[in-house]
């Protein structure tokens, strides 16, 4: 029988189990995939510590690659032996798992599984923050947050790419190499300087019309801060902890601002909407103007050391988990 990683109660990364599971024949509009890379996102650890609770029993992982087994009932796009990716609904910590076919996208000729599996999610929310939630365009200063993480690259490269400016924040001077590699025309050190201070003086105290926050709570208000009249504060994730009691009078006293917490599951709710995002992020990363650094790997069941991992910054770019 195959094996999925499974938790029973959320807590910490030692409550993953590694157990067998049964995977049945696809139903209608469903296909059976057989996995050959789990990307890993901090969205996983949300999951898994209950911090975005989820019901119990649950297979983590929400991005993957692998081939088609089977296909049910009513499914016409696609066939055994197609190579397919996906990023929801959350199960990709298994070797074999069955996903609606609606949810699905072929792998083109030219990507490998392993970057399949770890751009899915993050590069179709690089993908929906840069083009549909603000659109860059050349000529613009933007802010990105932990900009050599996993979606910080691609999103920092795509923007590049567009004709903008990128400031990155990162944690370490090897961070900041990364960054800049990344695309990042100026990458701070957070643990060495304030980026207000240092946006400000980028920008000759104009600031910027977007930042771009997978952080949370320990960069948010200061985010704030960056930002020009009328900008516009994307928070996208909480890898430092939520932000909690905001008062959203501050917008208006700090230029009239604007606040979006959006999800990649709203921007890609409509399968043309899904196929559009995965057409255009398959195709930058086949024209090398996105690479894809995936800087580690570990075996599916060794899911939890990753996470591990992941918590203690210890990880950059992406990582694959290989079933």
């Amino acid at each position: 029988m195959p094996h999925a990683i499974r938790i029973y109660e959320t807590g910490g990364p030692e409550k993953m189990r590694w157990e067998e599971v049964q995977i049945g024949t696809p139903g209608p509009g469903e296909v059976r995939v057989r996995n050959t890379a789990v990307g890993l996102n901090f969205i996983d650890t949300y999951h898994r510590s209950g911090l975005y609770p989820l019901p119990l029993p649950l297979t983590l992982g929400m991005e993957g690659a692998g081939v088609v087994e089977a296909v049910g009932p009513k499914v016409k796009e696609f066939k055994v032996g197609d190579r397919v990716a996906y990023a929801n609904p959350i199960g990709a910590y298994a070797e074999v798992l069955l996903r609606p076919a609606a949810r699905l996208v072929k792998i083109p000729a030219g990507i490998d599984d392993q970057v399949a599996a770890a751009i899915i999610l993050k590069g179709m929310t690089a993908w929906y923050l840069i083009r549909r939630t603000f659109k860059v365009k050349k000529g613009d200063t933007i802010l990105v947050h932990a900009a050599a993480g996993g979606v910080g690259q691609i999103l920092s490269q795509w923007a590049k790419h567009l004709g903008a400016t990128v400031i990155g924040t990162v944690g370490s001077d090897e961070k900041a190499a990364l960054a800049k590699r990344a695309g990042c025309k100026y990458a701070i050190v957070t643990s060495k300087e304030k980026f207000v201070a240092r946006v400000k003086a980028i920008t000759k105290g104009a600031g910027v019309p977007v930042v771009y926050d997978g952080v949370g709570k320990d960069t948010f208000m200061d985010s704030l801060d960056c930002l020009a009249p009328l900008g516009l504060m994307v928070s996208f994730g909480n890898a430092s902890g939520p932000v909690t009691s905001f008062n959203p009078g501050i917008l208006s006293q700090k230029g009239s601002l604007f606040l979006t917490r959006p999800t990649l599951f709203h921007y890609t709710a409509k399968r043309e909407d899904l196929v559009q995002a995965a057409r255009e992020l398959f195709a930058v990363v086949k024209s090398k103007a996105v690479k894809i650094a995936i800087n580690q790997t570990y075996p599916l069941r060794e899911a939890a050391q990753a996470h591990r991992d992941l918590e203690a910054r210890k990880t950059t770019g992406s990582t694959v988990l290989l079933p």
